[in-house]
C-alpha cells in the first residue's frame, strides 16, 4: 500500500504559514512602538546586589498615560532587590504625548 502524503504536507505547510503570520501580527503591535521616549534614566544597580554579586532580569509591563507619564506598572518577574530599583526609576520616565494610553513590556538586565 502506498500513501500519498502530499495533501497532508500541503495542509501542514499552510497551517504553519498562517500561524506564523498571526504570531508576527501580535508581536508587531504598532501602538506599542509609536511612543517616543523623552526621558528614560537607567535603574541604579543596588549596592546590596553589588556586594552579593547578584545579577538578574526584571520584566515589567507598563501602561503609559496620554500625557506621557507611566500610569501603571505590573512586575512580570525578577528578583525583589532589582524590582524596587526598576519601580523607583520608572517614576521618572517620560514619553511623548499621545491621543490614547498604550501598554508595553520592558526588560531590565542587571550585572555586577
Amino acid at each position: 500500500m502506498v500513501f500519498d502524503l502530499r495533501p497532508r504536507l500541503k495542509m501542514a505547510a499552510t497551517s504553519f504559514v498562517v500561524a506564523m503570520a498571526l504570531i508576527l501580527a501580535v508581536v508587531d503591535l504598532p501602538a506599542q512602538s509609536s511612543r517616543k521616549v523623552l526621558s528614560n534614566p537607567e535603574p541604579p544597580y543596588p549596592e546590596v546586589a553589588r556586594r552579593l554579586r547578584l545579577s538578574g532580569v526584571v520584566k515589567v509591563q507598563v501602561t503609559i498615560a496620554p500625557d506621557g507619564k507611566i500610569k501603571e506598572t505590573k512586575i512580570m518577574g525578577g528578583h525583589p532587590i532589582f524590582v524596587n530599583s526598576v519601580e523607583q526609576t520608572l517614576k521618572d520616565w517620560k514619553y511623548a504625548p499621545s491621543a490614547t494610553e498604550t501598554t508595553t513590556q520592558m526588560e531590565f538586565t542587571f550585572h555586577p
